[in-house]
């Protein structure tokens, strides 16, 4: 499966999507902010990237912008609870997969996966 990278500030959240990936057979770093995420990145080998919108260090936004000029093959998810902040993602499609919106499923989150890494593999 694949080896995701997990941005997420909540962890109450942040431990609900581990859970539900490794679950489902992927290996998830997970990490609570941005900055955090773009240094994972730059230690370690994904095959996509699952980020929170709002964050504290650094955004969503932010870092997607980072990955997608740094690792153009990579596939972005993002998520987000706020519709302004779902509406600043769209902005970014040419970059980004999906965005989910908050609260989402367990099978939302596995079928947004799925798609995504289908589009690259």
């Amino acid at each position: 499966m694949a080896r995701i990278l997990l941005a997420e500030d909540e962890p109450a959240v942040r431990s609900f999507v581990q859970r539900a990936l490794e679950t489902a057979g992927h290996r998830v770093q997970a990490v609570g902010d941005g900055a955090a995420a773009l240094e994972a990145l730059g230690g370690g080998s994904f095959d996509l990237l699952l980020t929170d919108i709002v964050m504290p260090v650094m955004d969503g936004i932010a870092l997607a912008l980072k990955a997608s000029r740094d690792f153009p093959g990579m596939p972005i998810l993002m998520m987000t609870g706020y519709a302004e902040q779902r509406r600043r993602a769209h902005n970014l499609e040419a970059l980004i997969d999906d965005v989910l919106a908050k609260p989402f499923s367990l099978a939302a989150l596995l079928a947004a996966v799925d798609r995504a890494l289908q589009k690259v593999g």
